[in-house]
């Protein structure tokens, strides 16, 4: 066929769908079949329905589009380059490269119109909950009569693989039941996978599932036919109780003479000879690479221009906002710009020595009720949990699909799903998000954990239980390697406190952090409140380790704790202190804030020239030999618990005064 002969949109089409086919071949990586099987489906999204501004991709009422199936990244990198957005011909060129915009799936903060980091599978889908939740909080916070400000929807393709893994289910049963119907999802029901037909593995009917889950489903017989794409999309627009999925069937790698609906076609290049074919098919010149004729490089270009004018016409009406509404204007605008409001920590409350022992989940609790009226956007909750993890914000409702104003989270038992809804939640501007489960739990939650690391977003995990001494509950429930596990990702500050007043810190610190997420681990059992008066000062939780009471004389061993066992330490310094052995006992909440501070203050914490030192920790010992060096210890967990009553765990496990203190007496 000519080019001469087709519409502009169909030429517009089979240009994605080469300029990701040469993109791949160049790269000799990649995924080329998904992204020229999806061209269609690409271009009736940015050309009809997407709302955004290439000239600013973070336009808040956006809206929010996600590639779930992200190893078909270039279809998108595509559409972005056509668009206008800032990825040149020569970022696409060099696709899968060092330091390259276009990454081998798509990452948040690298290629501007990326919303959010996906790859694996179920990831974005699950993103896009969050996202939902997002914009129908927003949108009841501010929103007025006359002034729908936050009114936009969260598209997604996906993918077989994204509906085979586990977190979609959870993700969308949660999505159903709150009737998040701005969810407008695409997919790909291809068939194929790397192993072949998905026969072999997949058979399931996904349109009786969705629609159980409570979703509005739709199917369109060919992904090449735009105008039955259209029609779904615009009847998935209208239903605004259900999310949507809208399922397309496709050939993969269409155009492909020979690999055509073939898995060789997934995850691998064509090769030069086959791309030919493919130009030839689409009547495009078989020796040219790369090459974006000028009228679609013009009309792309013209359709991403429209957004300039959609997004001046918002700002207007925030403009007419703020003028009616100036304090939720102001309140927006600071949330937006990611600040906090002024004087919001003055709340934090300030725990007695003399109170009575209190676990540092009830501690968390409290501080949570304490500045939740100061910090309109922090939202969150608990993956069936609140009453255990203490997450209840009690002056507030819950987030329901009669109230979107709500702030407590049920989350369902769905940790997973809960951990990726907090990251498209994190990622809506405006909203600092929280999510709480037993310390144990963070299993089911180490994708998205580890992808808020990647993205240098900011939800903050908190997780109870953290230790053998939650007790009776054994082997299954007590924490032993999980520490270790969190703390070993880049980009993560994990804090486990030493008492109530180190707990708020804690919350200081992880609210105020803007460039990763943070970790607060919080036990089940009480403990003291550690006199400020007589120790040093909690707020020093943000250097992340401090001497918390000083050795009578220059000291001869140093005893290092976290959390529960800090207090455990502060005892053996009284006994060792007393049998002429001089002791600083140094509380170590977090080893990341601690490795940010600079040379000076940690030798003044850990002076090179005190080698004795024992570090205590009901969790692995791996980490630890960093800080205790050669002629040092650790009294920690090498194999799992018991259950049994705490005090019991405590003693057959060697968490007491007196082993602490054998053990620093054996150093010397």
């Amino acid at each position: 066929m000519e080019s001469t002969t087709k519409s502009i949109d169909e030429l517009g089409i089979d240009t994605v769908r080469i300029l990701s086919a040469d993109a791949v071949q160049k790269a000799n990586s990649g995924h080329p079949g998904t992204a020229m099987a999806l061209a269609p489906v690409g271009h009736v999204l940015w050309k009809e329905f997407l709302n955004y501004n290439p000239q600013n991709p973070d336009w808040a009422n956006r809206d929010r589009f996600i590639l779930s199936a992200g190893h078909a990244c270039i279809l998108q990198y595509s559409f972005l380059h056509l668009l206008g957005y800032d990825i040149s011909l020569d970022d696409i060129k060099n696709f899968r490269q060092m330091h390259s915009k276009t990454a081998g799936h798509p990452e948040y903060g690298l290629a501007p119109g990326v919303d959010v980091t996906t790859g694996p599978l179920g990831q974005g889908f699950a993103n896009g909950v969050g996202f939902a939740i997002g914009q129908k909080h927003l949108a009841a916070r501010y929103n007025k009569p006359g002034f729908n400000l936050f009114d936009y929807h969260i598209y997604a393709i996906c993918s077989d693989g994204d509906l085979m893994e586990g977190v979609t289910a959870e993700a969308a049963s949660l999505a159903g039941h709150l009737e998040l119907g701005n969810i407008i999802y695409i997919y790909d029901d291809n068939k194929i996978s790397i192993e072949g037909s998905t026969d072999i593995a997949f058979n399931e009917d996904v349109d009786a599932r969705f629609r159980a889950y409570g979703w509005h489903v739709q199917s369109v017989s060919d992904a090449n036919d735009t105008h039955a794409l259209q029609q779904a999309l615009v009847n998935a627009k209208a239903e605004t109780q259900k999310p949507s999925l809208i399922r397309v069937r496709s050939l993969i790698a269409y155009g492909s003479p020979n690999k055509s609906g073939t898995a060789g076609s997934h995850g691998s290049p064509l090769g030069a000879d086959e791309i030919k074919l493919v130009k030839e098919f689409f009547g495009f010149d078989p020796e040219k690479s790369f090459n974006i004729p000028t009228e679609v490089a013009d009309y792309y270009k013209k359709i991403g221009a429209r957004g300039i004018e959609t997004e001046k016409k918002w700002n207007q009406l925030f403009a007419d906002y703020k003028a009616k509404f100036p304090e939720l204007a102001a309140e927006y605008e600071e949330a937006f710009a990611g600040n906090l409001p002024k004087g919001w920590a003055d709340k934090l409350p300030v725990f007695k020595g003399s109170d009575p022992k209190m676990a540092t989940r009830q501690a968390s609790g409290k501080v949570l009720n304490a500045i939740a009226a100061g910090l309109p956007n922090l939202i969150g909750g608990a993956a069936d949990l609140a009453p255990s993890t203490e997450t209840t914000l009690k002056e507030f409702t819950s987030f329901t699909s009669e109230d979107r104003t709500g702030r407590n989270f049920h989350f369902g038992i769905r940790e997973h799903a809960m951990g990726s809804a907090l990251n498209g939640m994190a990622l809506t501007k405006g909203i600092i998000p929280f999510g709480a489960t037993f310390l144990m739990f963070s299993e089911y939650m180490r994708p998205p954990i580890r992808l808020a690391a990647i993205m240098k977003i900011a939800p903050i995990f908190v997780y109870t239980h953290d230790s053998i001494g939650l007790g009776e509950d054994g082997t299954t429930h007590q924490p032993i390697e999980q520490l270790i596990s969190l703390r070993s990702i880049p980009n993560i500050t994990v804090i486990r406190p030493a008492d109530a007043n180190e707990t708020a810190h804690a919350w200081r610190v992880a609210i105020e952090k803007k460039d990763g997420p943070t970790v607060l681990v919080f036990t089940r059992q009480g403990l003291p409140i550690l006199d400020q008066d007589k120790y040093a000062n909690a707020s020093n939780l943000e250097k992340g380790a401090y001497v918390l009471s000083e050795a009578s004389k220059t000291p001869q061993v140093i005893l290092l704790a976290t959390g529960s066992e800090v207090s455990l330490i502060l005892e053996a310094q009284a006994k060792l202190e007393a049998e002429g052995v001089s002791t600083r006992v140094v509380s170590m909440p977090s080893w990341e804030l601690f490795e940010k501070q600079d040379a000076a203050y940690k030798e003044s914490v850990l002076p090179k020239a005190i080698k004795k030192r024992l570090a205590v920790e009901m969790a692995s010992p791996l980490g630890w030999h960093k800080y205790v060096t050669d002629e040092g210890d650790t009294l920690c967990m090498t194999t799992f618990g018991e259950s049994a009553p705490a005090d019991v765990l405590y003693k057959f496990f060697g968490f007491t005064v007196e082993n602490v203190v054998n053990k620093a007496k054996a150093l010397l």
